[in-house]
């Protein structure tokens, strides 16, 4: 059927009866061609095109879902409040500001690891000392025989240098070694049978962990600069012209190594993108963030999380099924609420805010994990710092040397699984390996929604998204707490069990 559009005159516009319907949506040439004369106010064209719902998925522009955003925080917010008014009617106010309850024992041994921990961090410098002096003397003596004019007493020489160099190389990996082992058992010992607070403990054994990954990429690095360095000829055009501006072995002194300390990293190089200046405004707003953020972290634990998880040890000691994941999915909003938190404070505020104060310049700690619809981009996406440690010294100097990349994978998935149940199981004092098999559960996903990412349709990308915050946000993260928890008021519950009630409802 032919469609008529009045013109500004009043006259319909002539058509040719043979010209075919274009199958492109239909568009007036002119304002006037839709729009009906002032005398006929009712009759101008409404649809004159064809065009789709915003949100079908055949749109041609995608709509901005930054209202429904909002309306989801606000969800979050006010369910957990309401729940955690409720916890405030039964129990009182349970948010306590004074450390009264942390034993004097714990704080002292947490002081001393805090302040022992670095050193290792310049032991590894003091490694790197002498092994730079060695291969500069090295250099030297190859230098002279060069002098010398004899071809093959200069042949033998190097030859004979290169094989001391090698047996020399394998002296200094055996002292970073026994270094970085020794500083982080140190810390794991000390964590697990000194510090008895489990707050205070995760700290303590999180600036470990954070140590002990900047000394092993300190070591790690240099090794190669220090290869590259000795074999200049063969491996200077393979190093990145960033380092050019501080070469090996210029790089090895207490002010680079310092800097790597506080950088907001844990990949270790001899220079870094830097900013031009601090922007004071810029580190007050991201500070005001961290401190508003931490106590919403705490009270919503102190206030809400913990009575829940108390009042779930009945069901969990009973396996009442029904009952407990009922507290799972109960726990599911508040740990969302506090682990989305804990994300922006460290990941945006705090890392930022180190990074200005630094002159840090790469800033991109974490890309847009929240649409990822595959674990594989997840887990490469939200914490850049570790995956950039985990792809740069694990996984890729073992497919560099021959290891086929699936078991490079498990590999890598293994080592950040005893990461976890370090970071997990040592401050709690129970080693359940949760946190390890929490890690390894992750390959058998990886390799389910790895097909999803790669369907073009809607469908597909959802489904992935879906499964991700289903099994690691709704599901792991509260199964995890609440099996540490039980863990730990099996251990030490007589000691510590506050004073609500346990019994009787059984609600919280």
């Amino acid at each position: 059927m032919a469609t008529i559009l009045t013109t500004s005159n009043g006259h319909a516009p002539e058509m040719t009866p043979t010209e075919p319907s274009s199958p492109q949506p239909l568009r007036a040439q002119k304002s006037g061609d839709i729009r009906s004369s002032p005398k006929y106010k009712h009759t101008f064209a409404v649809h004159s095109e064809r065009r789709t719902s915003c949100l079908s998925s055949d749109s041609l522009k995608s709509p901005s879902y930054a209202g429904f955003r909002n309306l989801m925080g606000l969800v979050l917010v006010v369910s957990n409040l309401r729940l955690m008014m409720e916890n405030f009617k039964k129990y009182g106010v349970l948010v306590t500001l004074s450390g009264s309850s942390i034993p004097r024992g714990d704080w002292t041994w947490f002081g001393i690891l805090y302040l022992l921990t670095p050193c290792f961090l310049f032991i590894a410098y003091a490694i790197e000392a002498l092994a730079a002096q060695y291969a500069k003397s090295k250099i030297a003596e190859r230098k002279r025989s060069e002098g010398d004019g004899d071809k093959d007493g200069h042949k033998e020489t190097v030859g004979q240098g290169k094989r001391h160099l090698f047996s020399t190389w394998r002296v200094i990996a055996l002292c970073h070694g026994f270094n970085a082992s020794l500083m982080l058992a140190i810390a794991t010992v000390v964590v697990y049978f000194y510090i008895h607070n489990p707050g205070l403990a995760a700290f303590a054994q999180l600036h470990a962990v954070i140590v002990w990954l900047k000394v092993c990429s300190y070591a790690f690095t240099n090794r190669d600069l220090r290869h590259a360095y000795v074999n200049a000829d063969s491996a200077e055009s393979a190093l990145p012209s960033l380092y050019k501006s501080c070469p090996y072995p210029n790089n090895i002194t207490l002010k680079n190594l310092s800097y790597f300390w506080w950088a907001p990293t844990l990949i270790y190089q001899p220079v870094y993108p830097r900013t031009d200046r601090i922007r004071w405004d810029f580190v007050a707003r991201r500070a005001i963030e961290f401190i508003i953020l931490s106590v919403v972290i705490f009270v919503a634990c102190a206030q809400y999380a913990v009575p829940l998880l108390q009042n779930s040890l009945n069901d969990f000691s009973q396996l009442h099924l029904v009952n407990l994941l009922e507290r799972i999915l109960k726990l599911s909003t508040i740990s969302l609420v506090c682990w989305l938190a804990g994300f922006f404070a460290i990941f945006q505020s705090f890392l930022n805010l180190l990074a200005e104060v630094m002159y840090f310049g790469d800033r991109e700690f974490y890309s847009d994990w929240w649409n990822c619809c595959d674990l594989r981009s997840y887990w490469t996406s939200w914490n850049k710092p570790v995956t950039h440690f985990m792809k740069r010294h694990i996984y890729a100097p073992m497919v560099g040397r021959g290891v086929p990349p699936p078991l490079a994978q498990l590999i890598t998935f293994i080592f950040s699984g005893l990461l976890h149940e370090l970071l997990v199981g040592v401050p709690t004092h129970n080693i359940l390996g949760v946190a390890f098999f929490g890690m390894l559960g992750q390959i058998p996903l990886v390799w389910l929604t790895d097909p999803l990412s790669k369907i073009k349709s809607h469908n597909g990308r959802t489904a992935g998204n879906l499964i991700f915050w289903l099994t690691f946000c709704f599901f792991g993260q509260p199964v995890a707490a609440v099996m540490y928890f039980f863990a730990w008021q099996a251990k030490f519950g007589q000691d510590n069990r506050p004073e609500w009630p346990l019994q009787g409802t059984g609600k919280g």
